[in-house]
């Protein structure tokens, strides 16, 4: 508002005197009336623009009078205009009127100007690492046109004067007339910012929880500083790189436009709850199927009308799917931003690498892993890479390289997050436990152990606490959100090289690949990504510990056994593990082997929620409808081990 009234107030004096002297058909005074209707129009000031439209039409017809009238209509019209700008209606309350009016029109502005920011700010970083670059200054100056346009149709003039002020200044630099600097990089980066947080804002205005606006007054006043010339804004003379980008951009109107893909926003809500039903009907039809009664009847046509049915359920169920997948690069491309405000604050010198970028995963799982991979990459830029000096002495070359990589695997989706810095110290590791009582005087671990001591709560081995890391939360906060996701994490490191972080998720949280395993009357399914292998157990593997803890020797290897039946207090399972099968499965980086009467068969399942009541059972994660319609209970292998080693 500040820089909005000081404009126009200057815009006033000009006017006045423009007005007196030359009158008001004088080409000056038509001039400052059109800056003054333009300036409040754009800042969203509607009384404003309207008082000085209303002046410019009375002060035209009092000139045919007297020069006394014509005066007297100038000096009222401006003091009118001055009052208007005092009572001005703020960006923020227009803006509320805006989503008051028409929330749904609101809610496809919100949506689609958050795509053009993704691809704003993915642009602008391609342009700071090669300012010459044309195709991504386009693109960013594209997406502020975007948004500045559907702000002003939405009349709301704090996005719109951000928006457009930017827009002015990208087209000088496709026009040669400026030099992307990195203090004008930063400067639309932060603009990007503003409307972020501006969508932000109007996102909880839809939702009924908006609190205050976002200000934009020194922002504005910045982006307006680079437009004058001021700060490190600075021409281009060169005349050839002018002719070159100007026959670049000849080419580009003479470039034919491709065939536009036709889209189509959907709720969230409403894919939810299709695939619910999706869900349903590959229940129904595995009921169907499973039924004795009908596979006992010998008919032909019914066999094959059942097959028909099983494909076209399946491919229902994978076209539901594909619809609430998302490709990575959605939230690969943010962690650039990151990684570039991280290396200027701390002075290292990193290469982003992304790898997989098309990889496609269920939206929610994208959602919800953008935190677990900041704090990731946070710690590899903190903890894992020298600095400059640091490599050199060490034969490196003086810049770092990390790498998001992610590729499909089976049901499961890899994400990995590789740097070649320091690699983990399992000694310094190892001690700190050790003060903490993490970790007995005298107890032996292997390397691959100690590596997962870090994710501990308030683990941390930094000297000194910084506001990046230091202070033993992020890792933890990773573990606990990738095991909500069901998945899991995987640690391969090397002193002097480097560190490799793999996160291994399911592809959807609504269906998982299940083995179903028999425990007394009970059924179980066991997600096969944390399954490593089945086996009939010998009476030479199986001994105790202390006493005690049951153990078994697979492949030279101790691990725990976990009874199943005594875990859930189950009646009539098998008592003699020889008589039994142990499932090897894997759980916060060990192994160890669940006792279970019997293995029933592999089956894609739908999980469903046990409500509020089970919630909290440790050791279950859901419920599914197998084929012979019953139920039975998905297990958590990570909580089974929490139970077992704090048992």
């Amino acid at each position: 508002m500040k820089v909005v009234v000081e404009d126009v107030i200057r815009q006033l004096d000009e006017l006045s005197v423009n007005m007196v002297v030359g009158g008001a058909d004088a080409p000056e005074t038509l001039q400052a009336l059109a800056a003054i209707e333009k300036t409040a129009s754009e800042a969203g000031r509607v009384p404003a623009a309207d008082a000085a439209a209303e002046l410019k039409a009375r002060a035209t017809g009092a000139a045919r009078t007297s020069q006394e009238a014509f005066e007297q209509v100038i000096t009222a019209g401006i003091e009118n205009l001055r009052k208007a700008l005092e009572k001005a209606e703020p960006a923020a309350s227009l803006m509320s009127n805006a989503i008051a009016q028409d929330p749904e029109l609101i809610g496809d502005f919100v949506n689609e100007a958050g795509e053009h920011l993704a691809t704003i700010e993915a642009q602008i970083l391609i342009l700071e690492r090669d300012p010459t670059a044309h195709d991504p200054l386009h693109a960013a100056f594209r997406g502020f046109h975007t948004i500045k346009g559907l702000a002003g149709f939405l009349d709301l003039g704090d996005i719109r004067a951000v928006s457009h002020e930017v827009e002015t200044l990208l087209d000088r630099a496709r026009n040669l007339e400026l030099v992307l600097t990195p203090f004008i990089i930063d400067v639309v980066l932060e603009s990007a910012d503003y409307l972020r947080r501006a969508i932000v804002w109007m996102q909880a205005g839809l939702n009924g929880t908006a609190g205050e606006a976002p200000a934009f007054d020194a922002l504005l006043e910045r982006v307006r500083a680079v437009l004058e010339g001021k700060h490190e804004a600075a021409p281009v003379a060169e005349a050839e790189p002018k002719a070159a980008m100007e026959t670049v951009k000849a080419v580009e109107s003479a470039k034919p436009e491709g065939e536009v893909a036709s889209s189509l926003r959907v709720d969230a809500g409403k894919l939810d709850y299709m695939m619910d039903m999706v869900g349903e009907l590959v229940i129904a039809q595995s009921l169907i199927t499973h039924n004795p009664e009908i596979g006992g009847l010998e008919s032909g046509p019914l066999q094959r009308n059942l097959q028909q049915l099983g494909r076209i359920t399946a491919e229902v169920q994978r076209v539901a799917m594909s619809m609430r997948m998302t490709p990575v690069s959605t939230l690969f491309s943010r962690m650039n931003r990151l990684v570039r405000d991280l290396t200027r604050k701390n002075g290292k010198k990193v290469r982003l690498d992304l790898i997989g970028e098309d990889t496609e995963l269920d939206k929610t799982i994208i959602e919800q892993l953008a935190d677990p991979l900041m704090h990731m990459v946070r710690n590899s830029l903190d903890h894992g890479l020298e600095t400059p000096e640091e490599r050199i002495a060490s034969g490196k070359p003086a810049e770092g390289k990390l790498v998001l990589s992610a590729s499909h695997q089976a049901s499961n989706i890899l994400i990995e997050i590789t740097d070649d810095g320091r690699g983990l110290n399992t000694e310094k590791i190892l001690k700190k436990a050790r003060e903490r009582g993490l970790v007995a005087e005298g107890q032996n671990l292997s390397d691959h152990e100690i590596f997962f001591l870090i994710f501990e709560p308030g683990f941390s081995t930094a000297d000194v606490v910084t506001d990046v890391s230091g202070r033993g939360v992020g890792m933890d906060v990773v573990r606990r959100q990738i095991m909500g996701l069901r998945g899991r994490i995987d640690i391969q490191s090397a002193r002097g090289r480097g560190t490799t972080f793999l996160l291994r998720l399911p592809l959807t949280l609504a269906i998982i690949d299940g083995l179903i395993v028999g425990v007394g009357a009970e059924r179980y399914i066991m997600p096969i990504n944390s399954v490593r292998e089945m086996l009939r157990p010998t009476a030479e593997m199986i001994f105790t510990m202390e006493g005690r803890a049951e153990m078994a020797m697979v492949r030279g290897e101790q691990l725990p056994i976990v009874r199943l039946d005594k875990r859930f207090r189950i009646a009539g399972a098998r008592q003699n593990p020889c008589e039994a099968l142990f499932v090897v499965v894997e759980a916060q980086g060990r192994r160890f082997c669940l006792l279970v009467d019997e293995m029933l068969g592999k089956q894609e399942v739908v999980i469903k929620n046990l409500g509020e009541t089970f919630r909290q059972i440790s050791g279950i994660s859901g419920g599914a409808i197998l084929g012979d319609g019953r139920v039975g209970l998905i297990l958590d292998v990570n909580g089974v081990f929490r139970e077992t080693v704090n048992a």
